[in-house]
């Protein structure tokens, strides 16, 4: 999602937007004149405290459907848009759907959102990019790092600079081709990884608690959005791009890989809202899906909240993709779809007609209407000014704390992967190190550490500050111009090289080689990186570390196999904080314990088409599937993979069931010898009585003390063919042990949810056989029997 003048294929927008703007400033005229505070029904304000809307003892429900029912249909029509027009005779302020919360309060750059940075308050912590807090694995670390964006965003308000709190965040669409720009948005490839994420984002940012809390009454400290729902994972890629495209997804792979994170975010994390994608799913437009958006989301999942469309995505139902005849059609299939509110203009400028010409009744508006306001109800923006509001206490104090900024530095510690460390290089010894060389385009480039959709941060340390802070005998050189790489200074970067006692290359990409609306073309360093590292590695005294600042992951099976290449690093793009982690890292203040969560291919993938959306792999045509649950390819290095200063072993102490008897379940009757059974034919109640208890031991035979995430994988083990998984994730949780130190830790299994696997027609399935669990390199068998 990214504003009008971001997008190419929608440069026509900018046209409509010029062209629309004195209809939009007529619809907000009163508002300019009288400008109103960002909040309604204040207690000072006599005129609305009679307005029923305005009762903070009435429901959500009743008070919503009042506000609605004393609009004109100009009025509700000017609330279909992300600007929503200010309704001044009812005390209704101006209202922007659109604010960006990605990985701390952020800023589409070029267009007006919710939040600005512009006044008193110009900073907000920010976290690294969603991909590398993912490599955590840490679900309890995710939820303090939304609760404290969600903190953030609300003081933001209460100091009057803000004019939203519906955030367009968390981007749960799964990393599904290595090549996506946008695929460090998200928390990697795992369906279950990212609907554990987006749970405990969705809860932290809302103002729900794991410990103990709940929605009080439904309230809200500030509004999430999954997004892009659903099977969205291109954009730009050999001339397709995700304004057209529309993806062919098998029944199969929409129910075990590209739904699962979307309703978990709904019936586990409670969001209050979604958007929808711009990409057509077997031939409908996302946004004008009935099934997706109404039966499934709001029917299946009971999904309450409201559902916007990506930005001008309406318009390209008509314009673009000609599914709809004519603007009002376009107009009638979304809003009968049950999608909301539009980022754009296109409903304000098309809603009338389409019920002038009897293609929109007004109730179908009244429908829209009535989730848009009950979610600015539950944000408590129909409560009066933000001392009257639930979070009225917060404000600039609780931005950029001290203790906010540590969660920072923490989160980018915990996401850091090891990824190579021959002999023990690393760490670096902080007393014999008495002289440094520091070499590559992303050591000393500050932005280069947040990643897209990034506020200004608090401060920010890049990684030559935070090496620099540990050998004062430092010394710099970029090695080339920028990321690009197009000439390098091999000769003085060698030099330099050989001067130091090591040598660290801090290389990678950048927002110019992997962002919105641009997704890669390979899969390799960039320009002449590749040449310079080997180049230097050769030269200088010791093997020399190389730390990766990326997204997605790169093919450096030239700096893995390479002897004088001795530590390899992957940084993500690691926040404001995230220099300081890596010296952290790199000389031993941190024990490394992060792990891959996607698969790191070689760089002849790029000959698989991005367009094929399938997730299983092909024999018969050579196709090799995707991520670690199909993809049968060689791999540069696998998802969970992860190194240690110190070495963990793993026993399997105890499982509750060994042996799991499904054959007596059904309720429905069934072919002899079928192999598998229904899920939905086991029913809840027995599925919740087939539940497993692992303990699993983890000892730190180590030295050093370190969190260590522990992975529990569920084998199949029968001849499915490429039907089912590899292996999948089935749960995760992180660890804390000093030296020798022995711990546990305790899995519960759903065989219903974590042995089930997708048949061709959608329907989830336990098939019999033996399945085993798998943690590190122990296993424990457990037989089905359907």
């Amino acid at each position: 999602m990214r504003g009008f003048t971001h997008t190419t294929p929608l440069i026509t927008a900018l046209i409509t937007y010029s062209l629309t703007l004195v209809i939009i400033k007529a619809a907000q005229s009163t508002h300019d004149h009288h400008p109103l505070p960002p909040f309604s029904c204040a207690s000072t304000n006599p005129s609305t405290s009679s307005y029923p809307f305005c009762d903070v003892h009435l429901s959500v429900h009743d008070r919503a459907r009042d506000l609605v029912s004393r609009l004109t249909l100009d009025e509700k029509i000017s609330q279909l848009i992300n600007k929503a027009s200010a309704i001044p005779r009812l005390g209704i302020p101006y209202y922007q759907w659109w604010s960006e919360a990605l990985h701390g309060v952020a800023v589409a750059i070029g267009v007006e959102n919710g939040v600005s940075f512009n006044g008193t308050i110009r900073a907000a912590t920010s976290f690294p990019q969603v991909i590398l807090t993912a490599a955590a694995f840490d679900a309890d670390l995710w939820y303090q790092i939304a609760k404290v964006i969600g903190t953030e965003a609300r003081a933001i308000y209460n100091e009057g600079e803000a004019i939203g709190m519906t955030f367009w965040s968390p981007n749960i669409n799964i990393f599904r081709d290595p090549r996506w720009g946008r695929g460090q948005e998200t928390p990697g490839e795992d369906p279950l990884l990212t609907g554990k994420y987006a749970v405990s984002f969705v809860r932290g940012i809302q103002g729900d608690s794991f410990e103990g809390g709940s929605l009080k009454d439904g309230r809200l400290q500030v509004s999430a959005c999954c997004k892009h729902f659903t099977a969205y994972d291109l954009d730009n890629w050999k001339g397709v791009d995700r304004f057209t495209f529309d993806a062919h997804v098998t029944k199969q792979d929409m129910a075990d890989t590209f739904q699962p994170p979307f309703k978990s975010c709904v019936e586990e994390g409670r969001a209050s809202g979604i958007m929808c994608a711009y990409n057509l799913v077997n031939g409908v437009p996302n946004c004008a899906d009935y099934n997706l958006l109404t039966k499934t989301a709001r029917g299946e999942w009971g999904f309450q909240g409201y559902i916007t469309s990506d930005c001008d995505a309406v318009s390209l139902i008509y314009e673009k993709q000609k599914y709809a005849k004519s603007h009002e059609d376009a107009v009638a299939d979304v809003l009968k779809a049950g999608m909301d509110v539009n980022c754009g203009l296109y409903l304000a400028n098309h809603t009338k007609s389409a019920v002038e010409q009897g293609k929109v009744s007004e109730s179908d508006i009244d429908r829209a209407l009535y989730n848009l306001f009950s979610v600015r109800m539950r944000l408590g923006l129909f409560n009066g000014s933000p001392s009257e509001q639930s979070y009225g206490n917060l404000g600039r104090n609780d931005i950029c704390t001290p203790e906010h900024q540590d969660l920072a530095l923490e989160a980018a510690r915990g996401g850091i992967v090891l990824l190579k460390n021959s002999a023990k290089l690393l760490p670096l010894s902080k007393s014999k190190t008495k002289s440094l060389a520091v070499i590559g385009p992303n050591a000393n480039v500050a932005k280069t550490l947040l990643g897209n959709y990034a506020g200004p941060p608090c401060k920010t340390i890049t990684p030559l500050e935070g090496l620099m802070s540990y050998v004062k005998k430092t010394k710099f050189h970029p090695g080339c111009e920028d990321v690009n790489c197009t000439s390098a200074a091999t000769s003085q970067a060698v030099k330099l090289a050989k001067s130091a006692d090591y040598v660290i290359l801090v290389m990678g990409l950048n927002q110019e080689r992997e962002s919105e609306e641009l997704d890669r073309e390979d899969l390799v360093l960039p320009g002449q990186q590749q040449s310079l590292i080997t180049s230097i590695a050769k030269a200088a005294k010791k093997p020399v570390v190389l730390v990766m600042l990326c997204g997605g992951p790169v093919d450096i099976s030239f700096a893995k196999n390479d002897p004088k290449i001795g530590g390899i690093l992957w940084a993500g793009y690691p926040g404001e904080a995230g220099g300081k982690a890596i010296a952290e890292i790199i000389f031993g203040d941190h024990n490394p314990g992060g792990r891959l969560p996607l698969t790191w291919y070689p760089k002849d993938f790029i000959n698989i088409p991005m367009t094929d959306m399938r997730m299983r792999s092909d024999p018969s045509s050579g196709y090799p599937g995707r991520t670690y649950r199909f993809y049968q390819g060689e791999k540069v290095f696998e998802f969970g993979y992860g190194l240690s200063y110190t070495n963990y072993s793993y026993k399997f102490v105890s499982v509750s069931q060994s042996k799991l008897d499904f054959k007596t379940l059904s309720t429905t009757d069934r072919p002899e010898h079928s192999g598998y059974i229904s899920v939905a034919d086991i029913g809840s109640e027995s599925c919740e009585k087939a539940k497993v208890s692992a303990v699993v031991k983890v000892e730190n035979e180590g030295k050093m003390a370190g969190k260590h995430p522990v992975l529990l994988f569920l084998r199949r083990d029968h001849k499915g063919g490429n039907a089912s998984p590899v292996k999948q994730l089935v749960g995760f949780q992180k660890v804390s042990l000093n030296a020798k130190q022995k711990g546990s830790v305790e899995f519960e299994v759903s065989p219903c949810e974590h042995f089930s696997r997708a048949s061709k027609d959608g329907t989830l399935v336990i098939e019999s056989g033996d399945q085993y669990l798998v943690v590190g390199d122990q296993e424990y068998p457990i037989s089905i029997n359907v």
